[in-house]
């Protein structure tokens, strides 16, 4: 591979005597990764329908190799009902390396297409509030999309400059990450459009956005909270130099340690000018060294943890909910809050506790998407649906993977399911494959109008 020279003499300072074995893995083949979506399901039980070999990430509990040139996962149904997520392996550990507890409020700075999002999404339990930002409006609806096939409906999507986000948070994340934009020199064997990016944009472009987010971000984290920010490059003006930055604008902030890994590399003090020894904390990962790309994390922490009291959920007044609405609530069995659904025209929101107001923000989404209320009914979403758990909802049909039906159903067709309902039964089913929900469809007569979201249907 032809890489530039500027980028071969800066990887020789940096690497000295490794450099001849970083070259060399580039003729090694690239790494493909799945994540299981722990939300749906636990590893064990996935490793036990799991329908390829699957050999463990050694350093993601959750993570594992799969053979990218010979299978596709993204063209399973399980992916559509979704069990895991198909991310490169060293790209799993920022998210799995911030220690994101249940509760917490959660921001994601850079989120798009939410391969990390989804992780801490999943991590919450459905508790607390993930806030996942990405500038550009059209990655920010695929990240929308990757959430809520995950079932996480405790979110709020946003699409803004990092700076407009400060105002409206101040102090209010438990936890932050950001995977920063970045030069990319850690992707060059994956992906070998980004030589040409790095030759038109390369870090010193980089390094000033990302030292205008981590400050942005600092200001956001209350005290005592966690930062992770990483890069997908080993350039240390947007690495080391700039965790150095953040530290001199924002002395209260200390590197913590990382649960560590054997071909893990120290982060490199003396490529900044402080020298500081506690940037051996942050971790560099080489594809010499280990099964994944190049990427550098640091996990911080802002001051000293302060004890509060317990955050108590806000008592909202409880509304009266539409007649339809409460019907169709009637079939599942879980408690919701009626003071945190948000009825705006005809769409129904159930909407994540504590959030401040968000007027003049562009938002994609608030929380989970229930449904919509149309004529004197109401009409569940594909969110709601990837959002609920077979055993919570009283009218399923649940279709093992070999049932044809279970590819119809993915295509948009009507399903015949007489063999499965009785004469008189009616009204919205939960489909599911082995246990786990796809979307709804509507019971007529014993056939199964299709409901899946057409946006979302395979295209074979």
């Amino acid at each position: 591979m032809n890489l530039p020279k500027v980028f071969e003499e800066k990887m020789k300072d940096l690497l000295g005597s490794e450099y001849e074995a970083y070259t060399a893995c580039y003729d090694e083949p690239r790494h493909y990764g799945l994540r299981v979506n722990t939300a749906k399901i636990s590893v064990e039980d996935f490793l036990k329908i799991a329908p390829w070999p699957l050999e463990p990430v050694p350093w993601i509990h959750n993570g594992f190799y799969y053979d990218g040139d010979n299978i596709q996962p993204s063209k399973h149904p399980y992916y559509f009902a979704g069990l895991y997520y198909l991310q490169e392996p060293s790209a799993m550990t920022p998210a799995d390396r911030l220690p994101v507890e249940p509760g917490d409020r959660v921001l994601d700075v850079c989120a798009a297409p939410g391969g990390k999002a989804t992780e801490l999404g999943a991590k919450l339990g459905g508790t607390g509030v993930l806030a996942a930002n990405d500038l550009s409006s059209s990655r920010a609806k695929g990240l929308l999309k990757n959430l809520e096939l995950f079932g996480i409906g405790n979110v709020l999507i946003l699409s803004e400059e990092p700076g407009k986000l400060v105002s409206y948070f101040p102090e209010y994340f438990d936890k932050i990450l950001i995977d920063a934009p970045c030069s990319g020199e850690g992707m060059f064997r994956k992906e070998k459009k980004m030589v040409k990016a790095w030759e038109e944009h390369g870090p010193e472009f980089f390094s000033k956005i990302q030292r205008s987010i981590v400050t942005q971000a600092a200001q956001m984290l209350r005290p005592g909270g966690m930062l992770l920010y990483s890069t997908c490059t080993f350039s240390p003006e947007e690495n080391e130099q700039t965790i150095e930055y953040l530290l001199q604008e924002y002395p209260e902030f200390k590197i913590c340690e990382m649960e560590g890994y054997e071909g893990f590399a120290d982060g490199m003090p003396q490529v900044t000018e402080s020298k500081n020894p506690e940037l051996e904390k942050t971790v560099r990962i080489f594809p010499h060294r280990m099964k994944g790309e190049g990427h550098f994390l640091a996990l911080l922490q802002k001051g000293e943890k302060q004890e509060e009291g317990k955050r108590l959920p806000e008592s909202g007044k409880n509304k009266k909910l539409p007649e339809e609405l409460e019907e169709f609530l009637g079939h599942i069995d879980r408690k919701f809050d009626s003071s945190r659904m948000d009825l705006r025209g005809e769409k129904v929101y159930y909407m994540p506790e504590g959030l401040p107001r968000l007027r003049g923000i562009r938002f994609l989404r608030t929380g989970l998407l229930m449904g919509e209320l149309k004529k004197n009914r109401f009409e569940p979403s594909q969110a709601l649906a990837m959002n609920l758990k077979k055993e919570e909802y009283d009218q399923v049909i649940d279709l093992p993977l070999e049932d044809e039906r279970v590819m119809k159903y993915l295509k948009g067709e009507t399903l015949d399911v007489e063999d499965l309902v009785k004469p008189k039964d009616k009204g919205w089913y939960l489909i599911c494959v082995d246990g786990y929900p796809l979307g709804f469809g509507k019971l007529v007569n014993q056939m199964l109008k299709n409901k899946y979201l057409p946006g979302w249907r395979w295209n074979s």
